[in-house]
């Protein structure tokens, strides 16, 4: 019968229904109730003249205990959908008395039942996400106040977020929960922000006797979570502070020990030299090329996440910003490793003229590449010569490439790049080509 009723509309009606009576004929003295209703359900699709009021693959008895369960299972029935009949509406104006006291907050929440307790756990699940929806929409309309009988939470506003990690290179933990949670630094960092702002005041007026190793205050970092940290930088006004400064202050987050977490290094990074590059016009000063590049050799994940992809994807990226990249990819400091971890980064980043000078600077370091990583390059390579035949940075790149990873570049590597190359208009034709043709040999 299901087999029936999945392909009836390929079937021609004046063949079913002969089907149809003779089940009917040989159903016994016993018949089946699911195989009769499924007939019932495949009549009244044919328009036999069998009444489709009411109709339903459940009994009546069926259809009561679903309905009792619904209103056992409370809020998390709401989800379930059951065929109208006569009191439908009565039950709906019950259910909808029953949830009506969910939408105050300061009333104490209902006791649960054994049966709600004995709910299948799909139910369940659906209730839990159902209730942290609802409790989602109302965060956003309705202040934020300590809920009855919650067990003495304390509201939100007196609970900072502990070891939480930044969702995005470019956003804290704080902008991701949104306005509505609001937070505040621990009792103990807050006493010390006044010492902390008259340290890097001294930096300012560049005064002599600074302290040779870092303030004690300053391992209090380990004690706050990423949004926290950021909440700070922005109280110290780090963004603010001269490339002297920076420099210090690099230096002593440096010998923490132990080392920062990498949400703090990101949280740092992105507030220490993230504003600083974007609104460089000419080349970087001495101090901030030092401070960066320092950060970089032992924080590379975080200048990734908070540095890397958003200046290169920037519109204000210029030539000091990609002059300060280069830079920071000749870096004699970065191990291996940190040297595939960027490279990694770039090849998931947008390509433009930027990246081509950037990656280039990276790859004249010859980095220790995996075949899987370098099959991706090769791959991206391919496809953005087709776009950039009158690029001097990707020439230089590809030139770069075919001549310190030779040996790397299989057969069909080199036939990929065949046609980018061809297309290639710039004075560097022809050594491209020579290039190209020396893979062979």
């Amino acid at each position: 019968m299901s087999l029936l009723m999945a392909v009836r509309p390929s079937l021609p009606q004046n063949r079913l229904l002969p089907l149809l009576q003779m089940l009917r004929q040989d159903s016994g003295p016993d018949p089946d109730a699911w195989l009769q209703t499924l007939g019932k359900l495949l009549q009244r699709d044919l328009s036999v003249g069998v009444s489709i009021e009411g109709a339903s693959p459940l009994s009546k008895r069926c259809q009561t205990e679903l309905r009792d369960l619904c209103r056992q299972l409370g809020p998390g029935g709401r989800r379930l959908k059951l065929a109208q009949s006569a009191d439908a509406e009565e039950e709906k104006e019950e259910d909808k008395d029953s949830q009506r006291p969910r939408k105050r907050r300061k009333e104490p929440e209902e006791p649960v039942s054994p049966e709600r307790e004995r709910a299948p756990k799909r139910f369940r699940c659906l209730e839990r996400e159902e209730e942290g929806n609802y409790e989602e929409v109302k965060a956003g309309c309705e202040p934020l106040e300590t809920p009855a009988g919650g067990g003495g939470t304390s509201p939100i506003k007196n609970q900072p977020v502990v070891g939480a990690e930044p969702t995005d290179a470019g956003q804290s933990v704080e902008d991701a929960k949104g306005p509505a949670q609001s937070l505040e630094l621990p009792k103990a960092i807050q006493d010390l922000i006044p010492r902390l702002q008259k340290v890097l005041k001294t930096f300012g007026e560049g005064l002599e006797g600074l302290e040779s190793g870092p303030p004690v205050e300053l391992r209090l970092l380990h004690e706050c979570s990423p949004s926290q940290t950021d909440l700070l930088c922005g109280r110290l006004q780090l963004p603010q502070l001269s490339d002297t400064g920076l420099l210090q202050l690099c230096t002593w987050l440096l010998s923490l020990s132990p080392d920062l977490s990498l949400g703090n290094a990101t949280v740092l990074a992105r507030s220490l030299f993230l504003g600083r590059i974007l609104s460089l016009t000419s080349s970087a000063s001495r101090l901030l090329t030092t401070s960066l590049t320092s950060f970089c050799a032992k924080y590379t994940h975080a200048v990734c996440r908070a540095l890397l992809g958003p200046v290169l994807r920037s519109p204000e990226a210029g030539p000091a910003q990609t002059e300060l990249l280069c830079c920071l990819m000749k870096d004699e400091a970065l191990e291996p490793d940190r040297q595939l971890l960027i490279l990694g980064q770039i090849l998931e980043l947008p390509w433009k003229e930027q990246t081509f000078l950037v990656l280039q600077s990276l790859l004249e370091r010859q980095v220790e590449t995996t075949p899987e990583k370098f099959s991706v390059l090769m791959e991206r390579l391919c496809k953005e010569g087709l776009a950039a035949t009158t690029s001097m940075a990707y020439a230089k790149l590809m030139l770069t490439v075919m001549t310190k990873y030779q040996a790397s570049i299989t057969e069909n590597q080199r036939l990929g790049l065949a046609m980018p190359l061809s297309l290639n208009t710039t004075f560097l034709r022809k050594s491209l080509q020579a290039a190209l043709r020396h893979l062979t040999l």
